[in-house]
């Protein structure tokens, strides 16, 4: 079988740039990346700087428009389908025409995804989410997963997946993202495993398990998705854990405990002596105090309710000896969740800088030094993965496809 990707909601390349660092053959056919409301698509030009730009079957080139508007048919044919999508609600609603059936809300991008699939049935796809999801929404908790658990079971696909902590498997950022690998149920590696018990996949003989080695767990709770995605939106609820799987429409999961790997420390990846301009300045120091302090602040809901709003300190500075903390869009702005470290050269306290937040995130130095201002470089690594994670997750991959037809 061909080694070939698609990749959706491409960002900058961390899962191209994570198959490709498996040095086995990956070749990505087509992606697309698309900032909706940006006047200057950074992160487009970034990837297609390292990686130049895919045509359509057609020989055109739609690359960076809106994939709600690009023929899915015409997206070249690939083994493996990959893609970083938002955490929204994914409730479905009765379309207008009753021929149709049901449609997802207007903007929510699992439906792309869920097209594409239907479209070119590609044998393999990994996706990546924000580990919340497995929890939303809040008033009717696993709805939204337990629907794309069952998008996938109705298009023919078993998936398992995983919470994976980058930290506890070597990195060098506390970065919780949720994987999830479906493959199609008429592929050699489905009808491998069809006969493993859940369990054993859970522990050691699955995808994940594999990729991300745990502690044995010695039960999973159970649970059935519901065929009709109106009565999944109404009705379904479940507790997805933070490890398990989906195959004919049984969902099998259970807390796993990762067997921890040493990580990269903050002050391994520090540079020396930076620009002054990434130094917090006298004026500022005392705004930046109170963020990173402890608080308790008096507040009245909408609804009149008087409560007490209460948050614990952050380590200011950022401690040297751990990995560093989840990086977010807003990294190297004045607010509570930027990283203020204490430089090795001056001793000086500043924020991170583009480099520093590349290598939070494992790419190579200067990859997002493509022209783009520094406040876009923060954004598109704050929106990325981490990469060795994806090489982990390929080498994998690769035992699985040199198996297939």
């Amino acid at each position: 079988m061909n080694k070939t990707i698609c990749e959706l909601f491409a960002g900058v390349g961390g899962f191209r740039l994570g198959f490709e660092r498996a040095d086995s053959g990956w070749e990505t056919t087509w992606f697309s990346q698309w900032e909706p409301g940006a006047r200057t698509q950074w992160a487009n030009q970034c990837y297609v700087q390292h990686f130049g730009d895919s045509p359509d079957i057609n020989g055109e080139f739609h690359t960076c428009e809106d994939i709600s508007t690009v023929d899915k048919n015409a997206i070249p044919d690939h083994t493996l389908l990959v893609g970083g999508f938002p955490c929204q609600d994914y409730s479905v609603a009765q379309s207008l025409s009753s021929s149709k059936g049901i449609e997802g809300k207007k903007g929510v991008l699992w439906w792309q995804i869920r097209d594409t699939i239907e479209a070119k049935r590609p044998a393999f796809c990994i996706f990546e989410n924000v580990d919340r999801l497995l929890k939303s929404p809040a008033k009717q908790r696993g709805r939204d997963f337990g629907i794309i658990l069952s998008c996938l079971n109705a298009l023919g696909y078993s998936a398992e997946w995983r919470v994976i902590n980058a930290a506890e498997y070597g990195a060098a950022q506390r970065r919780r993202r949720v994987f999830i690998f479906a493959y199609r149920n008429d592929t050699v590696y489905a009808d491998s495993v069809k006969e493993m018990d859940e369990l054993s996949l859970i522990n050691s003989d699955g995808f994940m398990a594999k990729s991300f080695p745990i502690e044995q767990v010695e039960n999973c709770f159970e649970g059935t998705l519901m065929n009709d995605l109106l009565e999944m939106t109404d009705k379904f609820s479940f507790d997805f854990k933070s490890a398990g799987l989906m195959r004919n429409g049984k969902i099998y999961t259970n807390n796993v405990v990762p067997v921890m790997e040493t990580p990269i420390l903050l002050g391994d990846i520090l540079q020396s002596n930076v620009d002054e301009s990434f130094y917090i300045t006298n004026e500022k120091m005392s705004k930046w105090t109170y963020l990173k302090g402890a608080k308790k602040i008096n507040r009245i809901s909408k609804t009149g309710h008087e409560y007490v709003f209460s948050e614990g300190p952050i380590a200011f500075p950022d401690s040297w000896d751990k990995p560093g903390r989840t990086m977010l869009t807003s990294e190297s702005t004045l607010n509570r969740s930027t990283h203020v470290v204490s430089d090795p050269g001056t001793g000086g306290l500043r924020t991170l800088t583009p480099i520093e937040a590349e290598r939070l995130q494992g790419f190579d130095d200067d990859w997002t030094n493509s022209g783009m201002p520094n406040r876009m470089r923060f954004f598109c690594m704050g929106n990325a993965l981490v990469v060795p994670m994806i090489t982990r997750m390929a080498k994998v991959l690769d035992g699985i496809i040199v198996n297939e037809k």
